[in-house]
């Protein structure tokens, strides 16, 4: 064994999040992904908003590590239907939910600054940064992951398609997105065959528009 070739497996052996890189991922299926990545995980998360479609990749991946942490950034704007569903999902997958909320509610914001700024406005890029950006950043602080698994997947966004399955997250997180190379359809279909809930009524203030990035996935940088 070369010298090089002996630090490098030196490393990976100290550090198994060294080996996860876009090729480590190349044609596997999700739940494998899943698996290998939280095999190298000391502390993993998972975020969820409980926007359409998104019980799928919850019950991937809280089949595999029931009692992981699911973090979610309630930012006070949702529909009544979305809290409907998520009390559903949680109760329904046993979710080990963390909620993390803004410290100024919706209903003072709402006194002091009026509804939601315009979109792409000074003011619309503040209240995303209090609503959405500094809960996660707190939730991350608290809970202090190694591995992130998220739910974004390639055909949302070019953004997210340049992130790929494997991409570096804040605060010194590695991004893992385990349905990265799925469709709409796919998850609909894993939906049916599981006999799991949907959500047809929801919206993010802070995006306006699917195609369009809150910030969140923008922490970080990829890899």
């Amino acid at each position: 064994m070369s010298t090089n070739l002996a630090s490098t497996t030196q490393l990976f052996a100290a550090d198994p999040l060294q080996a996860l890189r876009e090729s480590t991922f190349a044609g596997v299926e999700p739940q494998d992904i899943v698996r290998r990545a939280l095999a190298a995980a000391r502390n993993p998360v998972i975020s969820t908003n409980f926007r359409p479609r998104s019980a799928a990749f919850l019950h991937l991946v809280t089949r595999i590590a029931p009692d992981i942490p699911v973090i979610w950034v309630d930012t006070g704007y949702n529909t009544p239907a979305t809290y409907r569903f998520a009390d559903a999902v949680t109760q329904r997958l046993k979710l080990n939910l963390k909620v993390y909320s803004p410290l100024v509610t919706s209903a003072r914001r709402a006194a002091l600054h009026g509804g939601v700024p315009a979109l792409d406005s000074a003011e619309h890029a503040v209240f995303t940064q209090e609503v959405k950006l500094e809960p996660f950043e707190r939730a991350l602080r608290e809970t202090g992951p190694d591995v992130w698994l998220t739910g974004i997947r390639g055909e949302q966004t070019e953004f997210r398609r340049s992130l790929g399955v494997v991409s570096k997250g804040p605060f010194g997180t590695l991004r893992i997105a385990p349905i990265f190379a799925w469709s709409a359809i796919d998850l609909e279909d894993y939906l049916y065959e599981h006999g799991l809930p949907d959500n047809d009524d929801y919206v993010d203030p802070t995006k306006g528009r699917d195609n369009r990035e809150c910030g969140l996935q923008n922490m970080g940088s990829g890899i």
